[in-house]
């Protein structure tokens, strides 16, 4: 409090002048962006009507012990913090000491999370500088773990949470998001959270930690993100029976009801925010399929489960297509047994045909599905006028349990083999060169079906893809043991390298961060209107084309998490001449302009600016 009038004076001038340049920056920065509307560029300043304690507990503008002295007497928190300003790199230290401390993989989920919710700008700097190392804390595989509990370990809330109590409110609720400019919105209703089932309300780490990788993957600023949950009840008895379980207290609605009701949040969503990004996440089949089919060619919007599981899922085939020395071209003559016949199973193996088709190497799309043999929890999708293995009456195609199959996965059925083949059944019978895993079931990959596959092709490619790594298929220890060693190798959950008979077995992940986070950016920077399957066809090539012919020959088929950024810039550009050539980009590129430098400029990154404190009018 300044006491001295002259002084009084002084300092209001001198606000006064800082304001008037504030503005003029910002001014200037928003003439020199007019041919290129909203990017996210950089600031030199940032600021704020929050005085004193406000600014403290904001994790958007807390800095922590980082506040200069000048800082803390413009704010109002001088005496408020420690009097010694320690910079980002003493924090880091501290933090990164304290996390060593943590005894277990959710001790340190739960610490990420708290200092996230004090200051977003020194996690995310933790996050990039560790990501290889902390994706695996803040998602998958320990965000499984932190989903089943997350009624116990609740501590602050963020995010947004639709509830069968605010039908009819929905247009005036969105208004509550503090934050004008949202570019990513992640939304699920925790029905089919990983492979771990229904979990009500408890899924909404899955958008908080998703949206985290698109901050740290993809360079999106952080405030402008949403998670969100859409919370239509839960199917799950222990957390309906649980007293401290957050969500609502009844079973799932279904059916026109839930339909209905997420309509109306995503007409208010396209009334606040217009232009965001909407990324439909661990719905489950078929309120996937039938979602994405409703929205896709009206909004800007995609299922991650589907359509980026797809893309990543197909950049790791093509890549060991290349790891074999084969062309990326070749995709058609792969015989590809998948696991799986739910939403992620068959957006997978949608992805590949479409691939196929566009690839011209196959004379219609008949002749592509009949290049993949998909099972479900009942074995092979075959002909079941052929007569089931077990010796019970055969049954016509489409009844008894079949008949729940939807028109996609009828595709599938193999009409020359019998219905209900086991997996090791279907590896002797057609020697697949590929293996898909998508279903959730652990150990579904069986000894005898590995060394079955290994016996009929030199370099197996073995792909358990279910999440998190309880659930996955095989093990890589496994898979490297049953085939001798000679496995190429990718998996959902991140497993470590495997030594197996002196030398050392590469483990790949397939990882949907590798593809979403830069399509996101793609997305932003262009202001599409719509994403596209050939996007995510572009998306796959550019990840499949990543690794050098040095890793390739070593088992290394594309780049780890750990350079998720720079996988980002180069997926975020595809997607971006993407939508420039198909019609969809609203932002308006100067001419001249170099499309990787626009976008290595739009990505956000960690650092303290400086605070200025605006009056509050």
């Amino acid at each position: 409090m300044l006491r001295n009038p002259a002084l009084k004076t002084v300092h209001a001038a001198t606000q006064s002048f800082v304001t008037s340049q504030v503005r003029n920056y910002s001014r200037r920065a928003l003439t020199t962006l007019a041919a290129f509307p909203d990017l996210r560029m950089e600031t030199m300043v940032q600021t704020t009507t929050k005085h004193g304690m406000d600014v403290i507990h904001d994790p958007l503008l807390s800095k922590g012990t980082a506040f200069s002295l000048s800082e803390r007497e413009r704010l109002g928190i001088r005496g408020l913090v420690p009097p010694r300003t320690q910079e980002m790199d003493k924090q880091l230290q501290r933090i990164i000491r304290n996390l060593r401390e943590c005894r277990t993989p959710l001790e340190k989920f739960i610490f990420m999370t708290a200092l996230q919710d004090r200051n977003e700008t020194l996690y995310y700097r933790l996050l990039i500088d560790k990501l290889e190392e902390l994706s695996q804390i803040i998602y998958t595989p320990t965000v499984g773990e932190a989903c089943q509990r997350f009624h116990s370990i609740y501590r602050r809330s963020r995010g947004m949470y639709f509830s069968t109590l605010d039908r009819g409110q929905m247009a005036a609720m969105v208004h509550n998001w503090p934050h004008d400019q949202v570019d990513v919105i992640v939304v699920t209703d925790g029905s089919r959270v990983l492979g771990l089932g229904d979990l009500g309300a408890n899924g909404m780490q899955i958008p908080i930690g998703k949206l985290s990788l698109y901050v740290a993957g993809g360079g999106i600023r952080p405030t402008s993100i949403l998670p969100v949950v859409l919370d239509v009840g839960t199917n799950n008895e222990s957390l309906l029976d649980d007293p401290l379980y957050l969500g609502m207290g009844h079973r799932r609605l279904e059916g026109d009801e839930y339909y209905s009701f997420v309509d109306e949040w995503v007409h208010a969503i396209q009334n606040r925010y217009p232009n965001a990004l909407i990324q439909f996440e661990d719905f489950k089949y078929p309120h996937a399929y039938n979602l994405l089919h409703k929205y896709q060619d009206k909004i800007c919007c995609f299922n991650d489960d589907i359509q980026s599981t797809s893309a990543v899922a197909l950049a790791g085939v093509l890549a060991a297509l290349k790891a074999r020395g084969k062309s990326i071209d070749n995709l058609n003559e792969e015989r590809i047994i998948c696991v799986g016949a739910g939403s992620a199973g068959v957006g997978v193996c949608e992805g590949i045909i479409d691939c196929m088709v566009e690839q011209g190497k196959v004379k219609s799309r008949e002749e592509a599905y009949s290049k993949i043999w998909m099972l479900d929890q009942h074995g092979l999708i075959g002909n079941s006028q052929l007569g089931a293995t077990d010796g019970t009456a055969p049954a016509p195609i489409g009844l008894g349990d079949r008949a729940s199959l939807d028109e996609r996965q009828l595709c599938y059925i193999k009409k020359d083999m019998k219905d209900r083949m086991s997996l090791e059944e279907v590896v002797k019978a057609i020697k697949p060169t590929v293996m898909l895993g998508l279903s959730g079931a652990p150990g579904v990959f069986t000894e005898g079906a590995v060394r079955a596959m290994a016996d009929g092709v030199e370099k197996p490619v073995v792909f358990p893809l279910s999440n998190p790594t309880h659930q996955s298929e095989c093990t890589a220890e496994q898979a490297f043991e049953w085939t001798d060693g000679r496995a190429i190798f990718a998996s959902g959950s991140p497993f470590k390298d495997v030594e197996y008979k002196g030398k050392t077995c590469k483990v790949n992940q397939i990882n949907n961060a590798m593809s979403f986070p830069g399509l996101g950016l793609g997305i932003t920077v262009s202001r599409s209107s719509r994403v596209t399957g050939k996007m995510f066809m572009e998306t796959a090539i550019t990840i499949a084309n990543m690794a050098s012919e040095e890793q390739l020959k070593s088992g290394v088929l594309f780049p780890g998490v750990g350079q998720l950024r720079e996988v980002s810039k180069e997926v975020a550009a595809k997607v971006c001449e993407v939508a420039y050539e198909q019609g969809l980009a609203r932002a308006n590129l100067t001419p001249g302009s170099n499309l990787k430098t626009v976008i290595e400029e739009s990505m956000w990154n960690p650092s303290y600016v400086s605070l200025i404190r605006l009056a509050d009018h």
